[in-house]
């Protein structure tokens, strides 16, 4: 197998996340603001392997399945990071975790919702919506402004305070997008379409 230019530059993106992990938790001065680069890094990867697979017509199978998979990596180990080193904890620590749990929850659904509609062949009813982007891009600055602002400093906690109101508003997004897909694809689900059969998981 070939792997073209878009595809390493999804495995580099692969290969940030246990550096962002590392550089998040060592205790030296700037290592909130190292970790939100190298997540920034991260996430501008994400767009450029698309610009140039498009740009180039460089496609291929691995890097279509790789791709999904990196970008939700990326956005599950930084949430999982944020609920695990939540500095005010309470009722504000609780809504981090609900609202992760909301966002890593629908994209396992709708990922398996994407791959159970490709293997009926059914894939082209199931699109990218102009919510799903909004969502992206609230979901990207949430993130960062949270990384950097996660120490425990009082003035560093106002800010976080208003990097969870983006999250929070990032997983609203992210639960009307999720409805966008269920409804593209709702007429299957409920039988009122004929698909062939299929195997599935135990």
């Amino acid at each position: 197998m070939r792997i073209n230019l878009p595809t390493w530059l999804t495995l580099f993106r692969v290969g940030l996340l246990p550096v962002m992990v590392v550089v998040f938790y060592l205790p030296f001065p700037g290592h909130n603001i190292t970790a939100a680069i190298v997540f920034v890094l991260a996430a501008f990867t994400d767009w450029l392997d698309g610009y140039l697979a498009r740009r180039m017509n460089l496609t291929s199978a691995f890097g279509a399945f790789l791709d999904p998979v990196a970008d939700k990596l990326m956005v599950a180990v930084t949430l999982f990071l944020l609920v695990e080193s939540h500095p005010s904890g309470g009722w504000s620590g609780v809504l981090m975790a609900v609202t992760a749990a909301v966002i890593v929850g629908r994209e396992i659904s709708v990922s398996a919702l994407r791959e159970w509609m490709a293997e009926i062949g059914m894939s082209a009813t199931i699109k990218v919506a102009f919510i799903g982007k909004l969502k992206t891009v609230m979901q990207m600055v949430a993130l960062v402004v949270l990384i950097v602002q996660h120490e425990k400093e009082a003035t560093a906690l106002r800010l976080y305070h208003i990097g969870e109101v983006l999250l929070v508003i990032a997983g609203v997004l992210t639960i009307w997008s999720g409805f966008y897909y269920l409804r593209a694809a709702w007429p299957i689900l409920r039988g009122d379409t004929v698909v062939p059969p299929h195997g599935g998981d135990a």
